[in-house]
């Protein structure tokens, strides 16, 4: 069933189908500078940056390169559970410094230190070099916090592709047990890359995630040809097995988001296994809709009050 939007995002969503529209009409295609700028520039809507006493920039070496990773402790005398922060944009855009208002929020109302990573990209690193990346992080993540106050409780959280990775990271914690991860929060999560799910079709056009768009992201993530098939249905942490060893989990999702059904449907499967579950649906929004933050504040502020919520209980 389509969604039906916000009136509180009509007028912007009214801007951005005329600029798809403009861009169609001349011809102009999806590209890598054009994709990372337009995702960068919903950074006018990210005005709530509180100030967090500890903020610290640290790499993390990983064979020939370094990743890089901000922290953010919001009571340094405190020890504190430590939340690993992956963003969103497709597997091919998105940034610490984008999401910089994100995670200083995330730690301030959570009381959690967030560890924001800025894994490889696509289509310079296509899969799985990001998912190694964040894999890294969450095997070494301590080694960051030498001198830190932290406890040893440990969270991760992701919206859109940094969901994909914390499900891909879930997914392969049921065969090591050197990935140890307390709870899981999945905003908007994509969860399957064959893009089975009806919304894909039902929220495809006019709602700032495209079909075609999502279609594009994959092809980069991929570098997709017929031979790469079977690998996509077993990169899609959907279309895994489920266990109640899974961690409890947070799951968020918007009612205009072509990603609606599949963070649905994995929210499902969770509680069919028996993984303890907790559920936030919010049906006039679209995906992306955290990085509209000044345009619906009580929906970012009503979804970072259940993550607060959901951390803190036992």
């Amino acid at each position: 069933m389509r969604g039906i939007i916000s009136p509180k995002l009509k007028p912007f969503l009214a801007q951005a189908n005329q600029a798809i529209a403009d861009a169609k009409q001349k011809n102009i295609g999806f590209s890598v500078e054009l994709v990372r700028a337009g995702l960068n520039n919903l950074s006018t809507f990210l005005v709530n940056r509180p100030e967090i006493p500890l903020i610290s920039d640290k790499s993390l070496p990983f064979g020939e390169h370094q990743i890089p990773v901000r922290i953010y402790h919001p009571s340094p005398q405190e020890k504190l559970p430590v939340m690993l922060h992956f963003h969103g944009g497709g597997h091919m855009c998105g940034s610490i410094d984008l999401y910089d208002p994100i995670s200083r929020q995330l730690a301030k109302i959570s009381k959690c230190i967030v560890l924001c990573v800025d894994y490889r990209l696509s289509p310079e690193h296509p899969y799985p070099a990001g998912v190694d990346d964040c894999h890294q992080v969450l095997t070494h993540y301590k080694s960051l916090l030498e001198g830190i106050n932290h406890n040893d409780q440990i969270y991760i959280a992701g919206d859109s592709a940094g969901g994909a990775i914390c499900t891909t990271l879930v997914m392969n914690s049921l065969e090591n047990n050197n990935l140890r991860i307390d709870k899981q929060i999945l905003i908007y999560p994509s969860v399957d890359y064959t893009m089975s799910g009806a919304s894909i079709e039902e929220n495809g056009q006019g709602f700032l995630l495209e079909q075609d768009k999502i279609k594009w992201y994959f092809q980069q993530y991929f570098q997709l040809d017929e031979s790469k098939q079977a690998k996509i249905k077993k990169a899609s942490p959907l279309l895994s097995g489920f266990s109640a060893k899974m961690p409890e989990t947070l799951v968020i999702t918007a009612g205009c988001d072509p990603l609606r059904d599949e963070g649905l449907a994995y929210a499902d499967a969770l509680k069919t296994a028996g993984v303890n579950i907790t559920q936030l649906h919010l049906d006039g929004m679209t995906h992306a809709f955290m990085l509209l933050q000044s345009l619906v504040e009580e929906e970012c502020s009503k979804t970072y009050q259940l993550i607060a919520n959901f951390i803190a209980k036992n």
